[in-house]
Order: structure tokens, then C-alpha cells, then sequence
């Protein structure tokens, strides 16, 4: 009897044990859950301005694959990425949709400079990283006291416009992406000496054969957010400004004195203005410029008035 009951407290002893060891196991599974890396399977297709592209080619998969993994695991950027774009967007979808550009190409934006006023080793410039020569050729302005390659809504339209002139060459949005990079006559050349004719069939350089593939991963996380452990819901997102513009016709000499007489600062006429390089505007030949304004509602003030 003694060894019956003996036993019996053995074993429930070690079904108790068992039992904690399963629930530390579990929990141990939750805390990995919470921080382990969410990749879902690519989807067999996608669209690209309208065009489908199908991604069951074993190499269009890797490339794919390889895009979104390096965007959605570079977590710091793709962050800060997702809360300009609550700021940027609005404007940018409003210009493409005025020029009739496909809304999918905001997010070259993003593959280009990540929605920052960046400069590349090479002297391209702003979010849609303008070398200066092709700047020149739609029309934006450079000069020692200007560059509207950092204009946001100029820069935005010269980019329209770059890409409807490649697309009328190529009638294809796809090779008008890789366009973007490579240039037409790059992606021409590329595509006689190689006998295709497609994006999708030629072989690029390493940028350039990337390109296209960035712009769908940056599509895909965009647009599937959650997917990939990403809740923009849940992040600080920077809203757009309430702004006002004005019209200066007549040459500022000090944009500070200008500003403070405005009730703000440079600082602040700097930050939506960022194209303002020196400390004056000069204005001549009957030139216009738009200068944008924090509206009385807007959070960019003097640091006091807030006390």
C-alpha cells in the first residue's frame, strides 16, 4: 500500500513538473513570438501602375524577395519613412493625380531619399534626387540663393513630367520606373544589345536591376503594413502642415528680419521652405516666388510662445 501510494506522489510530482515545464515553454514561445521576424509568403502576382506582374519566375521571386526583406528589416528607415509619408503624401498623390502620373510612383519618393531633402555623393538633390543637369531641363531653378530641386510641390511636378516624357518613349510603366535610374536611352541600349524587350528580360546593372524590384517591395510593406509587424496606427505620425502662401514679387534682403516680422523665424521658413539656401531672396525680371507659411493653427512657432 505504501508503495502504491509512493508512487502515485511520484507521479504526481512529476506530471506538476512536466506541467511547469510545458507552461515555461509556452511562455517562452509568446516572448519569441513578440519579437521574432514576421515574413510572410510574396504574393503569385502584383500590379505596377496598372500592369500585373507575375512573380511565380524563380528569379522575379529572389529579387523580389531579397527587396523586401532588406526594406522591411531596416526597421529605423522604414519607420521614419512611414511617418513623412502621413505628411508628404497627401500633396504628392495630389500632383501625380493632377498629371495624370500613376499612383504607385509616390513611392519612388521613399527608393529615392526616403522622403528627406538628401543629397547623394554624385550632387543629386531632394526627394526625387534631380541631378542638376536634368533639373535644368524641367525647369527648376539653382542659384546661389535657390535650389527647387528641394521644392517639394516644383520638384514633384519636374518628376511628373520626367516620367511621362520617358513613358512616351517606352510605353511601358515598368521600364519608365527603371527609366528613372537607368535613363531612356540607358535602358534602350540595354534592352538592343541584349535582343529583349523587356525590363523583366534583361539583364542591368546591380542598381538599376534592383530598382523596380525596391519600388514593389516598398509598395507591398506600404500597403501591408501589419504583414510585416508594422502598426502605423499605433506610431506618432508626423501630420501635415497647415500652412498659408504668399506671393513675393519684390527682393527680400534678410530673410530672418522677413520672417520675424512674419511672427516666426527662419528656422521655420527654412523648414518649409527648405529650396531657401542663403539669407535673402533676390527677385528680378519679373520673377514670382511662393514662399509657404505656418498658418495661425499650426505647431511651428517661436520655442516661446509656448510658455
Amino acid at each position: 500500500m505504501n508503495k502504491i501510494f509512493l508512487l502515485l506522489v511520484v507521479g504526481f510530482l512529476a506530471a506538476c513538473q512536466n506541467e511547469r515545464i510545458e507552461k515555461k515553454k509556452a511562455k517562452h514561445k509568446e516572448v519569441l513570438a513578440s519579437s521574432a521576424v514576421i515574413f510572410p509568403d510574396l504574393p503569385q502576382s502584383m500590379t505596377l501602375a496598372g500592369t500585373t506582374i507575375n512573380l511565380q519566375d524563380e528569379d522575379l521571386r529572389e529579387r523580389l524577395d531579397r527587396e523586401v526583406l532588406m526594406t522591411a528589416y531596416y526597421q529605423s528607415a522604414w519607420i521614419g519613412a512611414v511617418k513623412r509619408a502621413n505628411r508628404y503624401f497627401p500633396e504628392i498623390e495630389r500632383i501625380l493625380k493632377e498629371e495624370g502620373v500613376p499612383d504607385d510612383f509616390k513611392y519612388l519618393a521613399i527608393i529615392e531619399s526616403n522622403l528627406q531633402q538628401a543629397i547623394s555623393p554624385v550632387g543629386a538633390q531632394g526627394f526625387w534626387q534631380f541631378m542638376p543637369a536634368t533639373a535644368k531641363l524641367y525647369d527648376l531653378e539653382m542659384n546661389a540663393e535657390i535650389d527647387e530641386r528641394l521644392n517639394i510641390e516644383k520638384s514633384t511636378h519636374a518628376a511628373c513630367r520626367y516620367l511621362k516624357d520617358a513613358n512616351r518613349t517606352l510605353n511601358d510603366w515598368v521600364m519608365t520606373t527603371a527609366a528613372y535610374n537607368r535613363g531612356v536611352g540607358g535602358v534602350l541600349e540595354d534592352m538592343k544589345w541584349q535582343g529583349t524587350e523587356h525590363y523583366f528580360d534583361t539583364y542591368q546593372n546591380s542598381e538599376t536591376g534592383r530598382y523596380v524590384f525596391r519600388l514593389l517591395a516598398t509598395k507591398l510593406i506600404y500597403e501591408n503594413p501589419e504583414a510585416y509587424g508594422f502598426y502605423p496606427e499605433k506610431m506618432e505620425l508626423y501630420e501635415p502642415f497647415h500652412i498659408q502662401k504668399v506671393i513675393v514679387n519684390e527682393t527680400i534682403p534678410n530673410l530672418a528680419i522677413w520672417a520675424n516680422d512674419q511672427g516666426f523665424n527662419i528656422k521655420i521658413l527654412r523648414k518649409l521652405n527648405p529650396w531657401l539656401k542663403t539669407t535673402k531672396l533676390t527677385v528680378k525680371g519679373g520673377r514670382k516666388f511662393t514662399l509657404i507659411l505656418p498658418s495661425a493653427s499650426e505647431n511651428l512657432k517661436p520655442y516661446n510662445a509656448y510658455k
